[in-house]
């Protein structure tokens, strides 16, 4: 496979989460006036709808749209919050790997759940302005995981010849649909977010990695 463009995931893939998610979500989820005891039953459909848009999932706890957005505006506050006082790091070799990736001549797109806003605190916290070809978030005329939009804009965006060409790799079940629906040759999962093994062979992964830094081994196998 002669390895066009690779579409990453970032928190839980190539940035480390550390519970900052379900951190936020509470935060959020209180200041919109959420009771204690309706919290835990929100925070496992979190859990298991982590990757898809942030807003969606308001929407789909909250149903009210205005209380949607306001939630969705106090999880965007509460995460670039604790981006700012430095609760952001990188997961081990993913720098390196993107790095790796680039040179080898593949096109490196960073996609995510959250808003722009917040996914450029990330990069901007992290140095990584420049580290890839694309950053992409779900917007208007483009749907977060598991729909295939991201994934589709970035081949489009980048000018890639063949979705046969193409690897997504992620840390949920959502990025794994996100793979297949758009065609791409490769849907990994990897193992340093909230996704387990299980979860990842029964969303049909391609593949099943320890961290990131597996991909380009893995890619390179199947030249």
């Amino acid at each position: 496979m002669n390895t066009e463009l690779v579409v990453l995931d970032m928190a839980g893939t190539t940035v480390a989460d550390d519970g900052l998610v379900e951190e936020a979500f509470t935060t959020a989820i209180t200041a919109v006036g959420v009771a204690a005891d309706r919290q835990p039953e929100m925070l496992d459909h979190v859990r298991e709808t982590m990757g898809q848009s942030k807003i969606v999932v308001f929407r789909a706890l909250l149903g009210e749209e205005t209380l949607a957005q306001q939630a969705n505006d106090e999880f965007r506050r509460a995460y670039e919050g604790l981006v700012d006082k430095g609760r952001c790091e990188p997961v081990p070799g993913a720098e390196d790997t993107i790095r790796t990736l680039r040179e080898a001549g593949a096109k490196v797109a960073l996609t995510t759940g959250f808003a722009a806003g917040t996914q450029h605190a990330i990069l901007d916290a992290l140095g990584w302005q420049d580290l890839a070809d694309l950053v992409l978030a779900p917007g208007p005329g483009v749907r977060g995981r598991p729909f295939p939009d991201l994934v589709l804009s970035a081949v489009l965006r980048l000018e890639v010849t063949d979705l046969r060409h193409v690897a997504v790799a992620g840390d949920t079940s959502s990025d794994i649909l996100t793979g297949l629906r758009s065609g791409a040759a490769v849907a990994a999962g990897v193992l340093t977010g909230s996704g387990s093994r299980e979860d990842f062979e029964a969303a049909g992964a391609t593949h099943v990695l320890d961290s990131v830094r597996d991909l380009p081994t893995t890619l390179g196998a199947l030249a």
